[in-house]
């Protein structure tokens, strides 16, 4: 489990009253809307069929300080399967591999990103330690995975959110860039660097009790 980070302490007011709210509001929530307006309670997660047309994730490289970070949030050793959920140019499980002897797969919905991705592993000599797959996030299976890496949008974090519960085994960590997942899921680690937020999570026994019990 993540240890609690001084970081906390860096955020903005408004954010750290949001944050160190969300674990008491939790039971409140259960019959209203969340976080932000969109965290919604367990049982009022839509069905992927009723859910909004999410917005596009625009492709923004993540610096390679706050790369060396997450993989240090995240804990991650050479034993680890570090999934990147749209990867992007694949440094993050590249960095994984090369500085940490971890294996990877990253998965973006754009091919030329995969393309490059690949490249980038070939020229950095880890292309036997990781795997770059044009992919649905939706539509993936996660469960290989010890750690996964987000830098999506909070709205695609909450959509994601049951799938990390139910395809996770517990004590899988989350590492999230800029956007946390509303009062469903209160970050255990909170790591401001610059203008940069990453939150972090793992997966406990009560959340896959929690899951095991949805439809």
């Amino acid at each position: 489990m993540f240890d609690y980070h001084p970081g906390y302490q860096s955020i903005s007011h408004t954010e750290r009253h949001q944050i160190s709210s969300l674990h008491g509001r939790r039971t409140l929530l259960r019959g209203a809307a969340g976080f932000a307006g969109l965290a919604l309670a367990p049982g009022l997660i839509l069905p992927a069929r009723a859910r909004q047309p999410l917005p596009k994730v625009p492709y923004v490289s993540t610096p390679q300080d706050i790369v060396d970070r997450m993989l240090t949030m995240a804990q991650v050793e050479k034993h680890d399967m570090v999934y990147d959920l749209g990867c992007g140019d694949g440094r993050i499980v590249i960095s994984a591999a090369s500085r940490r002897g971890a294996r990877g797969v990253g998965i973006d919905l754009d091919s030329e990103r995969i393309r490059e991705a690949n490249a980038n592993a070939r020229l950095a000599g880890v292309q036997e330690r990781v795997r770059f797959r044009q992919a649905d996030l939706f539509h993936t299976d996660f469960s290989p995975a010890t750690v996964v890496m987000l830098y999506l949008l909070f709205e695609v974090n909450l959509q994601l959110m049951p799938q990390l519960w139910r395809q996770l085994r517990v004590g899988a960590r989350v590492v999230s860039h800029d956007f946390h997942m509303g009062a469903q899921w209160p970050p255990e680690q909170i790591v401001r660097i610059r203008d940069k937020t990453l939150y972090g999570w793992t997966i406990t026994p009560e959340l896959k009790q929690e899951i095991a019990g949805r439809p």
